[in-house]
C-alpha cells in the first residue's frame, strides 16, 4: 500500500506553483525572468568563488576561535547583505525578524518560536512518505523556475585557489552551477537555500559531491550560528530537487549541547558517536583529517540509508567539522494513524531544525504553553526505537566498512544512556518564565 499524507507543504518561492497555473510562453522569455531557459539566456547572477579547504584541523574549533577567522566579505556584504535587499525588496512572505522566539525553561534549552505567517495560504498536495527515492519531476515545482531576483549568487569552487568574486558574472548553463537563493518562508535571519548543480536537476537525493560542496559553505562561512540542513523525502522535504537549508541562529542548538558516546574512529581520523540523552536517536561525524574524509563518510552512510528507503536528516555544524545523522520515522507513524491527535494538531512537522531543538510553532497557543515536555513528547515520536536504530546502524557502518567497530561499540547502551519516550507521556503547560530572544 502507498503510505501518503494529505498535507500543506512549505513555499520556498514566490514561483511556486503548478506547472498548469504557469503564465504562456512567449519567444522572449515566460515574463517570470525564471531560470529555465525561457529566461537564462545572456542572464548574469553574481558568483562567490570559494578556497577549497582540505584540512580540517583534526580538532574542534571552539566558536571565538571560528569567529577570528570570519571572512567579512562574504559573510556580511555577500549572504547577510544580499538577504537584506531582499528583504527591503519585499520577496518574503513575512518578516521572520518579528517573530517571538523563546528558550524554553529545561536541562535541553529547546527554542520555541511562533511562527504564525510560515503555514498561510499554502495549498494542500498529495505528499508521498514511502519512499525516499522518487525521480526527478519537471512538471513540479523545482528550483529552475524561481525568478531571477531570489537568486542571492554562484557558489563554486575557485580555479586558482583564491577566493573571489565577480558581482555581475555569466550563468554557465553547460556546467551547471550551484545557486544560493533566498527561502521566502524563512526560519530565521538569513535563511536560504544551496541548490547544487542546479541545471542537473537533481532529486532530492545526497550524493558524495553535493554534501562536500555543503560541507565546503559552512567551511567558508567560518561562523558556528551558521547551520546547513538536509531533509530526505519522507523526512519533510516539500521538494523533490537537491537542496540544503541554512540559516544563522546567534546561540547552540540543543542537538549540539547533548552529550555523546564514541563509537568508533573511521581511517580518515573521522569521529563516529552516538546521541545520549537526547529524545532523537543518532549519529555525530566529527573531524577527519581533510574535508574530503568527513564528506566520504557521512555521504556514503546517507546514500545507504536512501537505498534502504530510511527517511532521514542532517545537520551541518561547527564550521563544516561536525555533522549530525538523523534517521526518523514520524511521517510514517503520521501516515500510518500512529500519531497522537494531539501532536497532529500542533501542524509541527518535525524536519531537520525541530529535530535539532528549533522548534517552529504555528499556533499562539502551543507557543505560550511551551514546555520542555511537550517538545520531548513530539520529538520521542521521531525518533526510531533502539532495536530499529540498532539495525539501521549496522547499515550504516557496514555501508563505511566499519563493521566490526560495529560489533565492540554499539551494543544497547544502559538505561540512563537510552531514548526514553516514555518520559515525557503527557502534554505538560509551560508555566514557568522563559528568557525571550531579541
Amino acid at each position: 500500500m502507498m503510505l501518503k499524507i494529505k498535507r500543506v507543504p512549505t513555499v520556498v518561492s514566490n514561483y511556486q506553483k503548478e506547472e498548469a497555473g504557469d503564465a504562456p510562453r512567449t519567444v522572449g522569455g515566460c515574463g517570470r525572468n525564471c531560470l529555465k531557459a525561457c529566461c537564462i539566456q545572456d542572464a548574469k547572477l553574481p558568483l562567490y568563488a570559494f578556497k577549497k579547504i582540505n584540512k580540517v584541523n583534526g580538532k574542534d574549533l571552539a566558536i571565538d576561535e571560528c569567529q577570528e577567522e570570519l571572512p567579512l566579505a562574504f559573510l556580511d556584504s555577500l549572504v547577510l547583505g544580499e538577504w537584506e535587499d531582499r528583504m527591503q525588496r519585499g520577496l518574503f512572505r513575512y518578516d521572520v525578524t518579528a517573530c517571538e522566539t523563546k528558550v524554553i525553561p529545561g536541562e535541553c534549552g529547546f527554542i520555541a518560536q511562533l511562527n504564525e505567517g510560515r503555514h498561510l495560504k499554502k495549498r494542500p498536495t498529495e505528499f508521498r512518505v514511502d519512499k525516499v527515492l522518487q525521480p526527478f519531476d519537471e512538471t513540479k515545482f523545482n528550483f529552475t523556475k524561481v525568478g531571477q531576483e531570489e537568486v542571492l549568487f554562484q557558489f563554486e569552487a575557485s580555479e586558482d585557489g583564491e577566493i573571489q568574486f565577480f558581482p555581475n558574472a555569466p550563468i554557465d548553463v553547460d556546467n551547471s552551477p550551484s545557486f544560493v537563493a533566498i527561502n521566502v518562508s524563512p526560519i530565521e535571519y538569513g535563511h536560504v537555500l544551496l541548490i547544487p548543480r542546479i541545471f542537473e536537476r537533481l532529486p532530492q537525493r545526497i550524493d558524495h559531491e553535493s554534501l562536500l560542496l555543503a560541507l565546503h559553505m559552512a567551511a567558508e562561512a567560518a561562523n558556528p550560528y551558521f547551520r546547513l540542513g538536509y531533509n530526505s523525502l519522507g523526512a519533510f522535504a516539500t521538494i523533490n530537487h537537491l537542496h540544503f537549508q541554512a540559516y544563522y541562529l546567534a546561540m547552540p542548538f540543543p542537538i549540539e549541547k547533548a552529550p555523546t558516546k564514541k563509537i568508533a574512529t573511521s581511517n580518515g581520523g573521522v569521529k563516529i558517536s552516538k546521541l545520549l540523552k537526547y529524545p532523537v536517536r543518532g549519529l555525530v561525524f566529527e573531524g577527519g583529517d581533510t574535508l574530503e574524509d568527513l564528506s566520504k563518510i557521512v555521504s556514503d552512510a546517507c546514500i545507504s540509508l536512501q537505498n534502504n528507503n530510511i527517511p532521514y536528516n542532517v545537520l551541518i555544524s561547527d564550521c563544516g567539522t561536525q555533522v549530525f545523522l538523523l534517521p526518523q520515522c514520524y511521517a510514517e507513524k503520521q501516515a500510518l494513524g500512529e500519531v497522537d491527535a494531539e501532536l497532529l494538531d500542533t501542524q509541527v512537522n518535525p524536519a531537520v531544525w525541530e529535530i535539532s531543538g528549533h522548534m517552529v510553532l504555528k499556533r499562539k497557543k502551543d507557543f505560550d504553553e511551551a514546555s520542555e515536555a511537550n517538545a520531548w513528547r513530539l520529538l520521542a515520536e521521531v525518533s526510531l526505537s533502539e532495536e530499529r536504530f540498532q539495525e539501521v546502524n549496522a547499515i550504516i557502518f557496514e555501508a563505511i566498512e566499519l563493521t566490526e567497530e560495529l560489533d565492540d561499540n554499539l551494543q544497547c547502551p544502559p538505561k540512563d544512556d537510552a531514548v526514553d519516550s516514555s518520559t515525557y507521556s503527557t502534554v505538560v503547560t509551560g508555566s514557568q518564565e522563559c528568557v525571550v530572544l531579541q
